[in-house]
């Protein structure tokens, strides 16, 4: 072994055998920006795409520009859903009474009203599967799930809500060149900006 292959070595943490909690998440050092917690797991995201990077500013521009003074628009903010998760939406609109200060880490889930996932290859199970269900099974009454079309390039985006006898979300519609909808409040965001970045 080089000096050079023992310079560039990551020391990972051993999880515990029960896995990690929430407290953890937010206590453990060094760990990489972004960094989520899915059932008791540490998830070390990738390197995001541009597209992956102009959808988010798209849509938190889009969200702040109708944005009703009881809300917040959050983006890569981490939501505790319970002890052994707390995922980080791309983007979320949170009730503006749980913004604490410049300092604050993390929203509880009961704060948040939207949930945003734009997809990426390395995501593409958590942000169809793994987080709807998480995020419906903690009361989160609206998810959006972003996908790349892959004939323009441009986003399409899902609109689900939250049906509270199954706690499980129903599909609403796809939105591809404008998303119009009134959940969480009157929201009218022009997807076609997009490629004009």
């Amino acid at each position: 072994m080089t000096a050079e292959s023992v310079k560039h070595r990551v020391e990972w943490p051993v999880p515990p055998q029960d896995g990690y909690t929430v407290d953890d998440l937010f206590t453990l050092p060094d760990l990489p920006p972004h960094t989520e917690l899915i059932d008791g797991s540490l998830v070390f995201v990738s390197p995001q795409r541009r597209f992956h990077y102009l959808v988010i500013n798209l849509l938190f521009n889009g969200l702040c520009s109708s944005l009703a003074p009881e809300f917040s628009v959050e983006r890569e903010m981490t939501v505790v859903l319970d002890k052994r998760n707390g995922p980080e939406p791309d983007v979320s609109v949170v009730r503006a009474d749980a913004v604490t200060g410049l300092e604050q880490t993390r929203f509880q889930a009961e704060d948040v009203l939207l949930a945003v996932e734009v997809v990426s290859p390395d995501s593409e199970s958590r942000d169809r599967t793994t987080k709807p269900q998480k995020y419906a099974a903690a009361g989160i009454p609206n998810f959006w799930r972003v996908e790349q079309d892959g004939t323009t390039g441009g986003p399409i985006i899902h609109v689900y809500e939250l049906e509270p006898l199954s706690n499980s979300y129903v599909h609403m519609g796809i939105h591809r060149e404008r998303i119009k909808v009134d959940k969480p409040y009157p929201i009218d965001i022009d997807l076609t900006a997009i490629g004009k970045g």
